[in-house]
């Protein structure tokens, strides 16, 4: 198998986060968001797994004929963004008025982020929140919190967007690495058991949704606040 025919394999294989964003809408408009976070968490390990394919298969050089960031990015929209800030209002979580202000701001917010050509750091980790409503509503589904603690962190993560707070890419952001992709991988695994079990109140899940969401949400910020230990030479 060819160099070029791997590369587009792996066009190929990001394309199928399409087919799992509409999976995952047609359960939501059916209100069946069990379903829809399951197929938005096979979504989440898809798009984990095709960069790292990406990069091994040098895809820009081996089929430029598509590009693969456009590609995408327009999934993460579908499935990172538009999906669950629909299942945010459509679900009885942020009834009235609230709903509609979080969906406004998810959405135009996001939309104006994953255009920022300043959106990544130079240790290819994210300048501001990236946009990763899918985890964050999903946990929100888990937890159940009250509506006046959702809004306060649809707002506030909204506005993490747009300030040069780092959160990290648990695979592509070196530091901490080690400990990252570990518990990104743990992360989906509990959040695809508590849609498995439709967020039952009592499930072990949750506690892991909360360990490891803390630890994906402030490492970066971590990072940036605790200097990097110089490199000793051999």
């Amino acid at each position: 198998m060819t160099l070029r025919f791997k590369a587009l394999l792996v066009h190929l294989f990001t394309g199928t986060g399409a087919v799992l964003a509409m999976l995952a809408m047609l359960e939501a408009v059916e209100l069946r968001w069990d379903a829809m976070f399951v197929w938005l968490v096979v979504a989440l390990f898809v798009d984990g797994i095709d960069g790292p394919l990406a990069r091994r298969y040098d895809v820009k050089t081996n089929w430029p004929t598509y590009d693969g960031v456009l590609l995408d990015l327009i999934i993460d929209y579908l499935t990172y963004v538009f999906i669950p800030a629909f299942a945010l209002f459509k679900s009885d979580l942020l009834p009235g008025w609230t709903g509609w202000l979080a969906i406004i701001v998810i959405t135009y917010g996001s939309a104006i982020y994953f255009v920022d050509t300043r959106m990544k750091t130079k240790d290819n980790s994210f300048a501001g929140f990236p946009a990763c409503w899918n985890m964050f509503i999903l946990v929100m589904f888990a937890l159940h919190p009250s509506e006046g603690v959702i809004l306060a962190f649809v707002i506030a993560l909204t506005v993490a967007m747009f300030t040069n707070l780092k959160f990290i890419h648990p695979t592509r952001t070196k530091r901490w690495r080690k400990i990252s992709l570990p518990i990104a991988l743990a992360w989906t695994f509990f959040a695809g058991w508590a849609a498995w079990v439709d967020f039952h109140p009592a499930s072990w899940a949750h506690w892991g949704l909360v360990v490891t969401s803390l630890y994906l949400t402030f490492a970066g910020i971590a990072q940036q606040i605790i200097p990097e230990r110089p490199q000793r030479l051999a």
